[in-house]
């Protein structure tokens, strides 16, 4: 993949965040899974969350999506405090998650699983022609050119292809942040190349993005700033520039890192 391809002019880190979180903890009876995280999201960034398993990770989404209620901290949203509390307060606030599993459904085509569930309809009609153009404008305004067609089945895209939609599906609702989850795991390396360049994209038009990865090199290729998760605490957040691979490694395992780390 190109340097270029992935051409990074996001704003400046100065610019107040979307989504800040101060100080939040969730427990699980006795295990203590998050303890005081503080995550900025801000517009037109991407950024990246990593950690070992265990460390956090799907907690704290799942407590930014509303699925968990955080039991301590404060959830500020464009500068106001919120109360999120199920998925529907998180999507109301333009926060779409695309999950490791997509949650796609094979049987059906792309713009079906596009309006998934938020069907529109006049009256006891589904109104298929707003659905597919809506769809098409969607995935244009993305520069996708990997899908021939809105009507082909799921079943037949290939992983790019479906982790595409899965993320087209995400931007359709006016999203302010969306929230992918290891998007490029199984991925070949042109497949993983397609899906990079679209959440680029996605930043450079102005959301914000939260890439969850464990694959470094994606990180570094793609993300803006890296906010690493160690055992419930969020140990840093950073600039990609501002780190090197060996000391994000070194967070990831160790909650620090040496400054002549490569």
């Amino acid at each position: 993949m190109t340097s270029a391809a992935l051409e990074k002019n996001p704003p400046s880190k100065a610019s107040p965040p979307l989504l800040s979180l101060r100080g939040v903890q969730k427990s699980f009876g006795a295990v203590h899974v998050l303890k005081g995280v503080d995550l900025d999201v801000r517009p037109g960034r991407v950024t990246a969350l990593v950690g070992d398993n265990g460390a956090g990770k799907s907690t704290l989404i799942k407590g930014i999506a509303g699925i968990h209620t955080f039991d301590e901290g404060s959830y500020t949203f464009e500068g106001n405090e919120v109360s999120v509390s199920s998925p529907k307060d998180s999507n109301e606030l333009g926060i779409e998650v695309v999950y490791q599993d997509l949650a796609l459904c094979d049987n059906l085509d792309v713009v079906d699983n596009m309006f998934l569930g938020r069907e529109l309809a006049h009256g006891p009609v589904l109104d298929d022609t707003t659905m597919e153009r809506r769809a098409r404008e969607t995935l244009d305004g993305l520069s996708v050119r990997t899908l021939a067609s809105v009507r082909t089945r799921v079943a037949s895209l290939s992983g790019g292809q479906r982790q595409t939609v899965a993320i087209a599906r995400a931007v359709l609702w006016n999203s302010r942040i969306v929230i992918l989850d290891e998007p490029t795991a199984a991925l070949g390396v042109a497949q993983t190349e397609q899906v990079l360049l679209l959440v680029r994209r996605l930043a450079d038009q102005g959301l914000g993005v939260v890439l969850i990865s464990h694959n470094l090199n994606d990180v570094f290729q793609v993300a803006d700033d890296i906010a690493v998760l160690y055992l419930g605490t969020m140990v840093a957040q950073v600039e990609t520039s501002e780190v090197k691979h060996g000391q994000v490694v070194q967070l990831i395992t160790a909650g620090r890192y040496e400054e002549d780390a490569r």
